[in-house]
């Protein structure tokens, strides 16, 4: 794979809140905003999405009303194709859920209406990635265990090794919980982990919040305890099975219904707002080595949607992820796409952005898969508009010489890699999609975000 080489030619850069931290200073970041077909899932807010093998799937939600549908986006070809969830193992409509993935399969947590039904089930759905339908959970305890989590809303879902951390949410008649699940995904069993009793060491009730994790550690940030709104970060140690607190001075401020990511050795958090009505469009980034915050400040002509209860989806190979397992993704990518797509090279090389400002704020190739969206062409990198519906085309999609011709034994560049995995070659992108505010009878709303720094 080529490196990937940008050039900065002017250090203007512009900050949401005021002054940035040096972090920022060397990671501006650029927001584009991917326009959608009318063959797309509608806009939403308080949803579940995430990524696996270069598709995002998206599940849920609520428009004016609650949303029983399930979408997968590839994001090489900017494409939408719904899938089924009318089966009997396919979840209900729901929202608040969490989505996580481990090793071929999707696994849905939490988020419904709630019922008298609901109080005596486990609110757990599969979905079988390579073969594109839901499955009924497998308890492999007999007989099935008593303790098992019930139907709640606004919690975490992280997986850490081979189990999925459920922290929190809002249980109906009870409010925010600090209940704290561990998933056992090679035996199906539930376990109560410590720190969910009242009065233990640890972030206590909470719902709304955010968790990413790192190696072994799961971090949680801000979210509502009871009816406030908190700012602090707290890790939790899957191996000494320990919480502690983690100060941060000058951090978020605080923020519920926002979303967060693992990048690198770091994790980015964006959006959210101490309250539903006042959404932010604020990009942090916290050091786990350093453990220091730092706002990432936007390229000049670049600004982030305001968004709360949105999902974010991070791709390419710095953006952290559990979801693979060695000689699956490249043979389930073959499938999905009927094997007429392959592999690309990620290439990068200067080009200026003019709308960026005098002298070109960065220099960059972007990358472009060429195609139509609802008969309106996404803005090529080297002849981008200069109009304002110039720059809401795709700055930053891919480049795949598959989709301009023909595949041909003859492409070498192509053949050199056609047994790799494509996802790997993407280049580091995060996506924001939905929340609100959002548009009635309007596509999902997708924004993409792209440090400098890669």
């Amino acid at each position: 794979m080529q490196q990937k080489t940008f050039q900065t030619t002017s250090r203007r850069l512009t900050s949401q809140n005021g002054p940035v931290a040096a972090m920022s200073q060397r990671t501006p970041c650029l927001w584009t905003r991917l326009p959608q077909s009318s063959r797309s899932p509608c806009d939403r807010y308080k949803h579940a999405c995430c990524s696996h093998d270069g598709n995002v799937y998206v599940l849920g939600g609520r428009d004016n009303s609650g949303l029983r549908d399930f979408w997968r986006y590839s994001v090489v070809c900017n494409d939408w194709i719904e899938l089924n969830c009318t089966s009997e193992a396919a979840p209900e409509e729901l929202e608040e859920h969490s989505m996580v993935a481990h090793e071929g399969f999707l696994y849905v947590f939490g988020g419904m209406l709630d019922s008298a039904y609901t109080t005596w089930r486990c609110p757990l759905w599969m979905f079988d990635i390579a073969k594109q339908k839901w499955v009924h959970c497998q308890w492999k305890t007999n007989p099935p265990q008593a303790q098992m989590p019930t139907n709640r809303k606004a919690h975490s879902a992280v997986v850490v090794g081979s189990a999925m951390l459920v922290y929190g949410g809002f249980v109906d008649m009870k409010g925010s919980s600090q209940d704290f699940w561990s998933l056992d995904f090679d035996t199906m069993a539930w376990s109560l982990l410590i720190g969910s009793q009242q009065g233990s060491l640890g972030p206590g009730p909470r719902h709304s919040h955010s968790a990413v994790t790192n190696h072994s550690c799961m971090y949680l940030f801000g979210g509502l305890k009871g009816l406030r709104e908190q700012r602090d970060l707290w890790k939790w140690n899957s191996t000494s099975h320990t919480w502690s607190s983690l100060k941060n001075k000058s951090g978020p401020s605080r923020l519920m219904g926002h979303s967060a990511v693992s990048y690198k050795d770091s994790m980015l958090v964006f959006g959210g707002g101490e309250s539903q009505s006042s959404p932010k469009n604020g990009l942090w980034m916290y050091s786990f080595s350093t453990q220091s915050w730092g706002q990432v400040a936007t390229l000049p002509g670049s600004n982030p949607p305001d968004k709360i209860h949105h999902c974010c989806a991070g791709l390419g190979p710095s953006y952290k992820s559990d979801t693979s397992s060695p000689g699956y993704s490249s043979e389930l990518q073959q499938g999905l796409l009927g094997g007429k797509l392959r592999p690309f090279k990620n290439k990068c090389f200067p080009a200026p952005l003019t709308f960026l400002g005098s002298e070109g704020a960065i220099e960059l190739e972007t990358f472009s898969a060429d195609r139509c969206y609802a008969s309106q062409t996404l803005a090529q990198s080297s002849n981008l508009d200069h109009t304002t519906e110039g720059r809401t085309g795709s700055c930053l999609t891919f480049e795949n010489k598959a989709f301009r011709t023909q595949w041909s034994p003859t492409q070498e560049e192509v053949l050199d890699e056609e047994d790799e995995d494509m996802a790997q070659h993407m280049p580091d992108l995060l996506l924001v999609l939905g929340g609100r505010p959002c548009t009635r009878h309007s596509p999902i709303s997708i924004w993409q975000m792209t440090l400098t720094d890669c």
